[in-house]
């Protein structure tokens, strides 16, 4: 991929690219970053996903290290720049990026659609979303693809009025709810489950959106195509191998992934404005 390409997307952002292949068999460099979107704190991504990058890491032969960044704007920025070797991002994030820096799906949480959730404080008189009409809503940031999108696309298609409150991440959201600082927030499956249980038992799920495709974990082009594979291939033998890594990472199982497994986000038609998805932020997006 020609790396120009890129230049326009990196205003704002303190960005290095990923590593480009010197042949189509193998990376040009023996350590690759991989990106994870900051749905909850770096700390505990970190530690969500410390095992299982360690074992790819073992499998591959390639040392992959762990990168986020403080919020998910940031991070968008991030794919906009090609920052990440690898990254695991939201639907939406994919269909961009894979078409604007050329991020190749090689693989998805298996058996899983993509759901947004609404939830609220237990005991909370919340039988009905207009209830919340009026009201100032948390969500994790505007582009964040199951909490946000789609959940401010629920509540505009009832006409229900709201202010949005962008509070960084799904656990902030949580949050934010279960102390009473708003009365609604939008999340997702994964992340509500694994939220701290004394806050998650504060709260309860009070609307449930349409699934999709879920996110996807994707590789630069420049890591190389033979090598995309290996990954892939090494991604698949450790859910089938050692699924407590998976688990561990809050999904059941992996499975292989295509670009048109996204089809169905696509079809939603939305613009780049639509979406709330940044091109460009006050980011540090390191390559080693």
């Amino acid at each position: 991929m020609k790396r120009l390409v890129l230049a326009a997307f990196c205003a704002g952002v303190t960005c290095a690219p990923a590593a480009q292949a010197t042949t189509a068999d193998a990376p040009s460099s023996d350590v690759l970053t991989f990106g994870i979107v900051p749905q909850q704190s770096a700390s505990r991504l970190a530690r969500m996903w410390g095992p299982l990058l360690a074992e790819l890491s073992t499998r591959t032969g390639v040392t992959f290290r762990f990168r986020t960044t403080k919020d998910i704007p940031s991070f968008e920025a991030c794919l906009a720049a090609g920052a990440y070797d690898m990254a695991y991002m939201n639907p939406m994030h994919y269909t961009i990026f894979a078409e604007e820096s050329a991020y190749r799906a090689v693989a998805r949480q298996s058996h899983k659609r993509l759901k947004g959730v609404i939830v609220a404080r237990k005991g909370a008189d919340l039988d009905a979303l207009e209830v919340l009409d009026g009201s100032q809503i948390a969500f994790p940031s505007p582009g964040a693809f199951g909490a946000s999108i789609l959940t401010r696309a629920t509540l505009s298609d009832r006409d229900i009025a709201f202010e949005p409150a962008y509070v960084k991440s799904h656990d902030s959201v949580y949050r934010a709810v279960a102390a009473g600082l708003m009365p609604a927030g939008g999340g997702v499956t994964r992340t509500f489950n694994a939220v701290d249980p004394e806050i998650r038992a504060q709260l309860e799920v009070v609307y449930e959106t349409e699934g999709f495709t879920p996110h996807a974990i994707a590789v630069h082009d420049g890591v190389g195509a033979t090598f995309s594979t290996e990954i892939q291939d090494a991604l698949m033998a450790i859910a089938a191998e050692k699924p407590e890594l998976v688990k561990g990472v809050g999904m059941k199982g992996f499975e292989a992934a295509h670009d048109a497994d996204w089809d169905d986000v696509r079809a939603l038609e939305m613009t780049r404005e639509e979406t709330g998805i940044s091109q460009a932020g006050d980011a540090v997006c390191p390559s080693d």
